[in-house]
């Protein structure tokens, strides 16, 4: 096939067609001085998306990731920390738990996870479409539910006091720019120790160095995580507590309701590739390699939805993953698919739905977010959902967003729900062995922003 340049005459064309019509000038003096989304932007959608929500739980202020990846863990974690601070009625809720403590567990069993993966791959070529994906980014701050459940199950959770926020936690990027760097020249020598003949077992041994190594350097970046601590706290009464000498173990065991096992995590793929009613996990996707491995079921948006707001009529709130960058604004903490009159203002059309946004990589899982509230109608119908987000009390309404149920179905992938609010048929259908997708399948995003 013969490619076709674009030529002076054609470029000549485009410029007629544009300036035939006066009123494209004045919008584009309009977006090139304001910027395309204050032009765009549909009060109209700000009006409606006001925050009042018929069915709301209380939980207390937001967190704040910083400058790091981490949503999900936060995300998470303020499940646990709700679960904690209502049982034991904590002053304001404002009890928070480690979010330090559970990054440093997932960056050295994400490193490991790497490394292992490096082993079982070094017999590929180097430049193989699998071995480059897995050197093209070794480790990131990014999550899914079940690499979070993997992280807690193993190592448990303490409250933040017990191992605070450093430099790096907050702000990681120095961390995983010499994570990475490490990793791949790990990768570099195991590879080539295999290419020399050294055998699997010592290539093991080698790669314990590795890890060990990569500990020294968590412990610079973050701190050593502490093995024992004890729990105070003040409750509302203002009667104080002190629980001495516990594990991080011993903590999740004792004092969280909110138990991993009982959460499984349901997502919205309609792509020709998955079928509903079916259960993925995803080649290379994890962190603990003894721990929960990622596994979806895919079911209808209709059917997410209707598990959300049984889990939280039923005052536990619900964690999920979604695209938070399309058809949003950070300040307002509004997302709302009539926010802005993209189409209208650019004199375009955008066709591609839910499914060819993934299916065309225009859209992926990137943030983690809690829902802690929806605004039902009659017969359940929905209008809107109150979002509790980690970014901080300064943008949305000290830190909490709305969105739409329109903007639900098309950019919200995977909520978690307490096993006890499936059907028998649900909970059959989460027990089927697991299709495996491929690496950069678009289910394989994490959450990341």
């Amino acid at each position: 096939m013969t490619k076709k340049e674009i030529t002076r005459e054609k470029i000549k064309r485009y410029s007629e067609n544009f300036n035939k019509d006066k009123t494209k000038e004045v919008i584009a003096d309009a977006v090139i001085n304001n910027g395309l989304k204050d032009v765009a932007k549909n009060y109209e959608s700000i009006q409606n998306m006001h925050y009042d929500f018929s069915e709301e739980i209380e939980v207390g202020k937001v967190t704040n990731q910083q400058k790091s990846g981490r949503c999900w863990i936060f995300a998470a974690l303020n499940n646990i920390r709700y679960s904690i601070s209502d049982k034991l009625n904590i002053k304001d809720h404002d009890f928070e738990l480690s979010q330090a403590y559970s990054m440093f567990w997932d960056k050295l069993e994400k490193a490991n996870y790497f490394l292992e993966n490096i082993l079982e791959t070094r017999d590929m070529k180097l430049d193989s479409r699998k071995v480059m994906w897995l050197l093209q980014n070794p480790t990131n701050d990014g999550g899914q539910w079940d690499m979070f459940t993997g992280i807690i199950q193993k190592y448990g959770i303490l409250p933040k006091y017990a191992m605070p926020e450093s430099h790096s936690s907050s702000n990681s990027r120095t961390l995983n720019k010499i994570l990475n760097l490490k990793l791949r020249d790990n990768a570099k020598i195991l590879r080539k120790l295999n290419n020399n003949g050294v055998s699997l077992n010592e290539l093991h041994n080698k790669k314990e160095d590795m890890i060990n190594e990569i500990y020294s350097i968590l412990c610079y970046f973050l701190g050593e995580p502490p093995t024992e601590f004890d729990f105070e706290y003040r409750d509302k009464d203002d009667n104080f507590y002190r629980d001495e000498n516990l594990t991080p173990q011993e903590f999740y065991e004792k004092y969280s309701d909110f138990k991993m096992k009982d959460y499984v995590s349901i997502i919205n793929a309609p792509t020709k590739d998955k079928p509903f009613h079916q259960t993925y996990t995803v080649e290379f996707l994890g962190n603990v390699i003894d721990g929960q491995k990622i596994h979806y079921l895919n079911l209808k948006i209709d059917k997410l939805k209707e598990l959300s707001v049984k889990q939280l009529k039923d005052g536990e709130p619900v964690w999920f993953g979604c695209d938070v960058g399309q058809m949003s604004d950070r300040d307002l903490g509004i997302m709302d698919t009539d926010l802005y009159n993209f189409e209208k203002v650019l004199d375009t059309e955008f066709s591609l739905d839910k499914g060819e946004r993934l299916e065309y990589r225009e859209s992926v899982l990137t943030h983690a977010m809690v829902f802690t509230g929806v605004n039902l109608y009659e017969n359940d119908d929905i209008d809107k959902w109150k979002v509790q987000n980690s970014w901080g009390k300064d943008v949305g309404e000290d830190g909490f967003f709305v969105m739409s149920d329109k903007w639900f179905e098309e950019y919200n992938y995977e909520v978690v729900i307490n096993k006890k609010y499936l059907s028998d048929e649900l909970l059959t259908d989460y027990k089927k062995e697991a299709v495996v997708l491929d690496p950069w399948d678009p289910m394989g995003s994490l959450a990341k922003k």
